[in-house]
């Protein structure tokens, strides 16, 4: 009994691969944002002010993470390609 052979993708998929790994997008070096902005120690090095009681420096953290969502989103609408799915 003979193995079937592996499937080559075809050359579309391999051509829209590779195109996004070459993406040179501008977009992209929004994504420094959410890595830089939260190592400035200015930004969390206080008590106040308290959010429902909380310190700066723990609801400064949701903070980041809603504003690596954001800029995410950003990049991702702005680079991808009209016409793929």
């Amino acid at each position: 009994m003979a193995l079937p052979e592996p499937a080559t993708p075809d050359p579309e998929t391999r051509l829209t691969a590779s195109s996004r790994a070459k993406d040179k997008s501008r977009w992209n070096w929004l994504l420094f944002i959410p890595i830089l902005v939260p190592l400035i120690p200015a930004f969390f090095n206080a008590d106040s002010p308290r959010v429902f009681g909380f310190p700066r420096f723990y609801w400064l953290q949701l903070a980041y993470i809603l504003l690596g969502v954001a800029t995410t989103t950003l990049v991702y609408q702005m680079t991808k390609k009209r016409g793929d799915r």
